[in-house]
C-alpha cells in the first residue's frame, strides 16, 4: 500500500518524480474540488438564495474530506501558493495545480449560467475607498483560510485530524459571512476569475488576486516561522503534532 502520508499527496519534495498516473490523480481531484467550489458561489449568486456563504463552505467541506488524501484538498491558487511558501510541494507540481484549478473555475463559470440564468445577481464593483477596504478583506481572510489549511492539513496525516475539512469549510463561510458585503468575500483567484466570467465581479477585482497572492504568502512565511523543523517532535502536545 502507497504511503499516505500529506508529505506524499500534496506533491512535497521527495527524491523521486511523480509517475503520471498518480500526477493525473492529484489534478483531476483538484479540478473536481475546484469546480464544485466556484460553481456553488456563482449558482447560489446568481438564484439571490440568503445561505450563499454556508453553501460555499459546505461544498468546501465535503471535497476536502473528499480529496484531501490524494492532493491535498486545496481547490485554490492562493493556498497552493502557500503550501509552496510553507515548502510542502514543488514547484513544478505547484504550477499544475495552479492551471487546473483557474480552467475548472472557468469551466464552472460557463456551466452556471446555463442552469441559473433567470435572475440577475449583485454585482460587486468596488472603487476607491471600497476598493482599499475589499483589498484588505481578501488580504486578511485570504490569510486566515491559508493558515487554517496548513494547520489541520499540510502537515503530515501520522497525525490526521478528523475536522480538518470542517475548519476550512468553516473558515470560508465566516469570512464570506463577515467581509462579504465588502468585498464579495472570494480568498480564492479561481473564484475571482470565474465571477468575473459569470459578471458577479468587476474587472477591477482582478486586484484581488494580488492581495490574496499576499496573503497566502505570509501565511506560508508565518508557519515556516512558527513549524521551522519538518520532523514531528512527538514530545510536544497533541495540537502542535496536529499542526506539523
Amino acid at each position: 500500500m502507497p504511503d499516505m502520508t500529506n508529505l506524499a499527496t500534496i506533491g512535497a519534495d521527495v527524491p523521486r518524480a511523480d509517475p503520471v498516473p498518480d500526477v493525473a490523480r492529484r489534478l483531476a481531484v483538484e479540478a473536481i474540488g475546484t469546480f464544485f467550489l466556484v460553481f456553488a458561489v456563482g449558482a447560489t449568486a446568481r438564484s439571490g438564495t440568503v445561505l450563499a456563504p454556508p453553501a460555499a463552505g459546505v461544498v468546501l467541506m465535503v471535497m476536502v474530506f473528499a480529496g484531501e488524501r490524494v492532493s491535498g484538498g486545496h481547490y485554490n491558487p492562493a493556498v497552493t501558493f502557500a503550501v509552496l511558501v510553507r515548502g510542502r510541494i514543488r514547484s513544478g507540481a505547484a504550477c499544475g495545480y495552479w492551471l487546473t484549478q483557474l480552467m475548472a473555475g472557468l469551466v464552472a463559470a460557463l456551466v452556471v449560467p446555463m442552469m441559473v440564468g433567470s435572475r440577475t445577481p449583485h454585482h460587486i464593483d468596488p472603487t476607491g475607498r471600497g476598493l482599499a477596504d475589499s483589498l484588505a478583506a481578501e488580504l486578511l481572510f485570504t490569510f486566515a483560510l491559508a493558515f487554517v489549511v496548513l494547520n489541520v492539513t499540510a502537515g503530515g496525516s501520522r497525525f490526521p485530524n478528523p475536522c480538518q475539512g470542517l475548519a476550512i469549510g468553516s473558515t470560508v463561510a465566516a469570512g464570506a459571512v463577515v467581509v462579504g458585503g465588502i468585498s464579495g468575500g472570494a480568498f480564492n483567484p479561481a473564484v475571482v476569475l470565474g465571477a468575473i466570467t459569470m459578471n458577479l465581479f468587476a474587472p477591477t477585482t482582478l486586484l484581488y488576486l494580488p492581495a490574496q497572492l499576499a496573503g497566502a504568502g505570509a501565511a506560508g512565511l508565518t508557519c515556516r516561522w512558527l513549524y521551522p523543523s519538518d520532523k514531528p517532535d512527538r514530545s510536544r502536545s497533541a495540537l502542535w503534532k496536529r499542526c506539523r
